[in-house]
């Protein structure tokens, strides 16, 4: 049996956009509930004001420490989350302007590849009904063909027709993650999720997978957001990456300019901390101060300043603009204020610690 894929990656269909996801201004924030009633008494910005685009059939690699709000960004790219502000743009959709019905039709295109291979897995089920199941339930293919086009995707991902009548404590992790892949490969999708798919799995078995994915975007046109805290997976995999802190993104450009001239302070911290394999190689080593601020209490101004090395005042009362520093490459940091934001920065400086006075 042939399957019937977009094959040309990279290349938008006629009357499409070349950027397959625009995020603008996203926000997802969770309330905080306490007491005898259960009012909310605070809020956590979990994903605070997040822009970026991703061109079709490349990968975004999205990096940050644990907490800062990868998950939370793609979970609600997905719709899996509401939005507290923002807008999503599939295709030049609104996603969150879908009806439920016309959600549900689109739901094939954008599909989620989660962390852990052995808890997203049903148990009950043997990998017939995992990979088939939504193929069924979205008409993908008649069912009269059901069953070559689960074979032909299996093999697709490196897994044997006799695989189909086993269930999922049969495999090894790095099966279950193909099966998981398959999953997601099956509904035909254009845009695929990987919330930390590798970070479960043995470093020999991340590069198989890693492979398979790299493998099945050039084949198919597959675009992907690779959410990972692993910066050596994602510069090998990215084609442009993000850094976030703490809920906002900091940082985003091409993989070779933000590995090769990191702006951001934050940035330039976390890749001094790449291990290199050379035992004569002397690192540099940015050593953070402190530890990450509450989501539900950032800091005032710029929310990195109170462990920054290059502090200035008007860090601790003025969040830096989101600006393009060089052609493609994007930085919110008062260090890269050109003479007009600094003016701006400065005078919103002094009007703050004038009301702090009063």
């Amino acid at each position: 049996m042939t399957t019937e894929y977009n094959t040309t990656a990279g290349v938008p269909a006629a009357g499409k956009s070349e950027d397959i996801l625009v995020v603008n201004n996203l926000k997802k924030y969770f309330p905080i509930k306490g007491g005898i009633f259960g009012r909310q008494v605070g809020t956590v910005k979990a994903v605070d004001d997040v822009s970026f685009r991703i061109k079709r059939g490349t990968t975004m690699g999205l990096v940050g420490e644990s907490g800062c709000g990868k998950s939370t960004v793609g979970r609600t790219i997905l719709r899996l989350n509401d939005k507290t502000a923002g807008e999503v743009l599939f295709d030049g959709v609104d996603i969150f302007a879908l009806s439920r019905e016309k959600l549900r039709r689109m739901r094939p295109k954008l599909q989620i590849i989660f962390q852990d291979p052995y808890s997203s897995l049903s148990p009950r089920l043997p990998i017939r009904e995992i990979i088939g199941e939504g193929v069924r339930e979205h008409g993908i293919v008649p069912n009269a063909e059901l069953d070559d086009y689960l074979s032909d995707i299996m093999k697709k991902c490196g897994l044997q027709e006799f695989h189909k009548d086993r269930y999922p404590h049969e495999f090894s992790g790095g099966q279950r993650q193909r099966i998981c892949i398959a999953r997601a490969l099956a509904m035909n999708p254009e845009f695929i999720l990987c919330d930390e798919p590798v970070s479960a799995l043995d470093v020999s078995i991340q590069a198989q997978i890693i492979n398979l994915l790299n493998d099945l975007q050039n084949q198919f046109g597959l675009t992907y957001l690779f959410i990972s805290h692993d910066l050596s997976v994602v510069e090998h995999i990215s084609d442009t990456v993000g850094v976030m802190y703490l809920g906002s993104l900091v940082e985003y450009a091409e993989t070779t300019k933000i590995f090769d001239k990191p702006l951001h302070p934050y940035t330039q911290a976390l890749f001094s901390a790449i291990p290199v394999p050379d035992p004569n190689y002397k690192m540099n080593r940015i050593v953070l101060e402190g530890s990450i601020p509450s989501p539900a209490n950032p800091p005032s101004g710029c929310k990195f300043h109170t462990r920054c090395q290059n502090c200035m005042e008007v860090c601790k009362y003025v969040s830096p603009e989101w600006i393009e520093v060089e052609n493609g490459h994007f930085c919110a940091c008062h260090l890269h204020n050109n003479a007009e934001q600094n003016a701006a920065a400065q005078e919103t400086m002094e009007k703050a610690k004038a009301d702090g006075k009063k």
